[in-house]
């Protein structure tokens, strides 16, 4: 297996994609945990094509995005990347990745020049410092007896390796039949130190931020979720918002919460901040979440 150390680097090459034209871009994909390219990878990979062609002085403040197929981890994507706008301040771009001929996903990306205005934020709420709590190779095997195939552990704690993700509270997984708050946290950061390019740093936490948003609606309903067998589902769609500068090799504070599901979706909401309380992130994401049929 390999180390953390190593694993990030993978990451990282993974997000530092291979020019092929002016706005066109190809990546490629690690292996997933289920057999489509995982929604998190997709979404960093459009952010880094996108920023990719906007102006070094311009930070990335908004995304919205669509998951329109299944992608494929065993064929690389190409994202072509469309200049909307160029604008005294804003910049606007889109990208479509596309793989087998199909678009299989869909971003729209805005840059902003940086600028001084009204201030305000949310309170960060309480949580335990996340040196207290355990690292993923800690827990996971606690809950191996809880999963529908013995080797899920191993794969998770592989497939999670760049980013050291600490859960608050016993994940979905942990408490199976025990529907409870629709509301949970995560500390996370990457399992080593990055470069300063601020690009990097929201490219990586887009990729982490699809990894727990929609784990509130689980718990709401006592559900474990893909790795149980309870439930089936996807991502389809995701927006976030970069409110002010952090740093994804530093701790973050993922707080999650679903306000509603219903006709086979879920839907989360969150909040990122640094350990010093400054509000970084908000994150909303919609996803199917179906409960398999029996027989």
């Amino acid at each position: 297996m390999s180390t953390a150390h190593d694993s990030l680097l993978d990451l990282l090459q993974l997000l530092d994609l291979e020019q092929i034209e002016r706005d066109i871009f190809r990546g490629t994909s690690r292996s997933a945990l289920v057999p489509r390219v995982f929604g998190g990878q997709v979404a960093a990979q459009a952010l880094v094509a996108a920023g990719r062609t906007v102006p070094a002085d311009r930070s990335a403040h908004s995304l919205h995005s669509y998951f329109l197929r299944a992608g494929d981890p065993g064929a690389p994507i190409v994202y072509s990347v469309d200049r909307i706008r160029d604008g005294r301040s804003f910049t606007t771009r889109r990208v479509v990745a596309v793989q087998h001929g199909q678009p299989v996903f869909h971003l729209s990306a805005s840059f902003q020049s940086d600028e001084e205005g009204l201030e305000h934020q949310a309170d960060m709420p309480s949580a335990p410092a996340p040196e207290t709590l355990p690292t993923a190779a800690e827990m996971l095997p606690r809950h191996a007896d809880r999963f529908s195939d013995p080797g899920v552990v191993d794969r998770l704690i592989e497939a999670r390796a760049a980013v050291d993700l600490r859960y608050v509270d016993a994940p979905p997984f942990g408490t199976v039949g025990e529907p409870r708050e629709p509301r949970s946290q995560v500390w996370f950061r990457t399992n080593g130190k990055l470069a300063d390019d601020p690009l990097l740093h929201v490219c990586m936490a887009t990729y982490v931020s699809d990894m727990t948003l929609l784990d509130s609606v689980l718990l709401a309903h006592g559900r474990g979720g893909w790795a149980v067998g309870d439930v089936v589902g996807a991502s389809l769609d995701h927006a976030m918002w970069f409110h002010r500068p952090f740093r994804a090799d530093e701790w973050l504070l993922y707080d999650q919460e679903s306000p509603s599901a219903s006709g086979g979706r879920g839907l989360g909401q969150a909040r990122i901040y640094t350990q010093d309380g400054r509000l970084a992130i908000t994150v909303i994401q919609e996803g199917v979440i179906r409960v398999p049929r029996k027989g």
